[in-house]
């Protein structure tokens, strides 16, 4: 999208316009790009293969059968272990910077969102945790998630990076942390309470 940036206008991406925009300019240009993504990958009707048009502002309408498709949107969860006064911070294989964040995937079919966190994180550190608890929750456009962040409390194991997902990662202390992730992603939000000791 295109911003102002001392004095001159240039394209930026979704999440860098966060810079430079307010907050209430992001979410609409955020709701926007998930509305672009839900229309480009549904022009065609899923039961009957004919097209399909724009019925209301967030859905489409088979011409032919009538079906109606809405946005539909993937959870993810990201939890933030803490043992002691360290949280674990990791770093993920597709991440394109030097940055540590919070164990983070999607929710499978059939499971809660606590089963979900306590899945990835022994999925990914074999660690096990508990005292799960709910953060917050936030959309995020890249494209159609929501992320929905929680604590938890370290119980036992060794961390170990089973599946790959991970690259690096370890117990950091607020006195020394890594680089972080930009806001404004869930993941820095609930990373900066820590930080700041109110969860």
């Amino acid at each position: 999208m295109i911003v102002t940036i001392d004095g001159e206008k240039r394209e930026v991406g979704l999440r860098e316009a966060w810079n430079y925009i307010s907050e209430e300019e992001w979410k609409k240009a955020a709701r926007d790009a998930e509305l672009d993504f839900f229309r480009s990958t549904h022009r065609y009707c899923g039961s009957c293969g004919a097209a399909m048009a724009p019925a209301t502002e967030i859905s489409v309408k088979c011409q032919e059968c009538g079906r109606e498709d809405f946005p539909t949107l993937s959870p993810a969860i990201l939890v933030l272990v803490r043992k002691g006064d360290k949280a674990l911070l990791v770093h993920a294989r597709n991440f394109s910077r030097p940055t540590f964040a919070l164990v983070a995937g999607f929710v499978e079919t059939g499971e809660s969102l606590e089963e979900c966190v306590s899945r990835e994180v022994k999925e990914e550190t074999t660690l096990s945790i508990s005292n799960i608890r709910y953060f917050g929750s936030q959309s995020w456009p890249f494209p159609s998630q929501l992320m929905i962040a929680f604590t938890a409390d370290y119980e036992s194991g060794e961390i170990s990076f089973a599946d790959g997902e991970l690259t690096d990662g370890g117990w950091f202390s607020r006195e020394n942390p890594p680089l972080l992730p930009t806001l404004p992603s869930l993941s820095r939000l609930l990373i900066d309470a820590w930080l700041n000791k109110t969860v």
